[in-house]
């Protein structure tokens, strides 16, 4: 079993940056895909990035391309997401997820953590 639990999230300006974490326990993630998705109110849950158990393969959705970057640390068994020039549609609750399986780009990930809240003011 693993369990994940997401930080980092808050209150930013247009324009600004943060870096959610996503830590886990449980079992190592080093064999494990990780991703992040999001949901704002009222929309469906949706994919943001994913990231392969080495960190050679990345996925990004085509709204965070060129802003976002995941990443991870197997060492410490920790994912990131690293959120630049973030914009007020960028508002949601965003979750980490893992599985044992490659990455993917839908939600088919066996192990999801609670959400960390991330509010973009215009």
């Amino acid at each position: 079993q693993v369990q994940l639990v997401e930080s980092g999230g808050g209150l930013v300006q247009a324009g600004g940056s943060l870096r959610l974490s996503c830590a886990a326990s449980g079992r190592t993630l080093r064999s494990y895909a990780m991703a992040w998705f999001r949901q704002a109110p009222g929309k469906e849950r949706e994919f943001v990035a994913a990231i392969s158990w080495s960190g050679g393969v990345t996925y990004y959705a085509d709204s965070v391309k060129g802003r976002f970057t995941i990443s991870r640390d197997n060492a410490k068994n920790r994912g990131y997401l690293q959120m630049n020039s973030l914009k007020p549609e960028d508002t949601a609750v965003y979750y980490c997820a893992a599985d044992p399986s490659g990455p993917s780009l839908t939600d088919e990930y066996d192990y999801w953590g609670q959400g960390t809240q991330v509010t973009v003011s215009s």
